[in-house]
């Protein structure tokens, strides 16, 4: 796991939340909040909004498998909206293979899909590109900024604020 930013004592809230949260899903879901948050990416763009995954449940060892190493891919059990439920069922053996490549091994040989709601949050639509003159304004207010890394953060925090339409604001 990666060490949490931290400056004069302080902690991001995510790493805090995070490492409250992973312990109870990994107990209760075998999964945690790394994966839920990538989800996305892993199941793409065609099933991003209609689906979730719910829980992996590995199978239990008594001893070392024929591999000797001891463990077994599980079975991700993925919640998905309706009839998009079937077009992922064609797409099973793409999903077993980003999800394993997530996790950089064979963590999965399985999907079971069920068909449920899935409340996604309402996305917030993506900032306008900014014109020339927007542009200009942004670098000359960034222009005594030293440090590369954080020049480019502001420069993105300062895009996603001036691209938003003033009904966002």
């Amino acid at each position: 796991m990666a060490k949490p930013f931290t400056r004069k004592g302080s902690v991001q809230i995510a790493e805090i939340a995070n490492g409250l949260i992973d312990p109870i899903l990994a107990k209760r879901a075998g999964i945690n909040t790394l994966l839920l948050g990538s989800w996305d990416e892993i199941a793409g763009e065609q099933f991003a909004g209609c689906s979730r995954p719910e829980r992996i449940r590995w199978p239990r060892q008594d001893g070392p498998d024929e591999t000797g190493g001891g463990f077994a891919p599980g079975l991700l059990t993925v919640a998905c909206e309706g009839a998009r439920a079937l077009f992922l069922m064609h797409q099973e053996a793409e999903l077993i293979s980003r999800v394993n490549s997530f996790f950089g091994f064979r963590a999965i040989s399985q999907i079971r899909i069920v068909q449920k709601a899935v409340n996604i949050p309402a996305r917030k639509p993506k900032a306008r590109p900014l014109d020339a003159r927007e542009k200009s304004r942004l670098a000359s207010m960034l222009a005594g900024v030293e440090d590369p890394r954080l020049r480019e953060a502001l420069e993105r925090l300062g895009t996603g604020v001036i691209g938003r339409s003033p009904r966002q604001r």
